[in-house]
């Protein structure tokens, strides 16, 4: 492998496979039932591909944890506010519908909920921004990607990767999008995939709690 393959393998080979196995999931057994083994599979490919890629070191950490937190609250506040997710706009053919493929078993199943919840906080934050601002986000500015620092702007890297990151989450789209924004806006500020893995970790760990302690299985698609 060469070692512009080997480079793109670390940032995309996780969310290859992470997305792989959720949209066997989504087609044979519309359920989340294989949700253990993509996080297996994605940690799997982390540690043969991301190592030489991934750093956890943070410029503001403080900061991260904050901008986290702010993106939860935007996550859940038009349906808390408004209860408007069932608009066309948001429930269509298209983009499906915001609600979750848990069985009943999986609700009350301590330990599937734990380990969810430890996938969204712990594996799903560096399989994602790897992809989207490690590698796409420059990609799109110059398919040598290597050759482009963390946090390099352009308007097609920043509103490109902003929409597909929207694209991604469905009928929750919206929000997304202002997720994607703002993730990407933090890359641009601090250059650094750690603060944006902290910033996604916190958001990812606050819906978990919320969606555990409130039932609001429908975040969880």
């Amino acid at each position: 492998m060469s070692g512009g393959a080997r480079a793109t393998a670390g940032y995309v080979a996780p969310f290859a496979g992470f997305v792989g196995f959720m949209a066997i999931e989504s087609q044979v057994f519309h359920s989340q039932s294989l949700y253990g083994l993509r996080c297996l599979v994605a940690l799997g490919a982390i540690l043969a591909f991301s190592r030489p890629c991934l750093s956890f070191r943070c410029v503001r950490p403080v900061s991260s944890v904050a901008i986290g937190l702010a993106v939860f609250a935007v996550w859940i506040a038009p349906d808390a506010l408004f209860g408007y997710r069932h608009c066309w706009l948001f429930e269509n053919r298209l983009l499906g519908t915001a609600a979750s493929t848990l069985g009943p078993a999986q609700r009350s199943g301590w330990p599937f909920l734990s380990m969810r919840a430890l996938g969204s906080t712990l594996v799903v934050p560096v399989v994602e921004e790897l992809f989207w601002r490690g590698w796409l986000m420059r990609w799109l500015i110059l398919p040598d990607f290597t050759k482009v620092a963390l946090g390099t702007f352009t308007p097609l890297a920043f509103w490109g990767v902003a929409l597909l990151f929207a694209s991604e989450h469905g009928s929750y789209w919206e929000v997304g999008l202002a997720a994607g924004i703002a993730y990407n806006w933090w890359m641009l500020r601090t250059r650094s995939l750690g603060d944006c893995i902290l910033a996604h970790a916190v958001t990812n760990a606050a819906l978990s709690v919320y969606v555990v302690s409130t039932g609001a299985w429908r975040y969880w698609l």
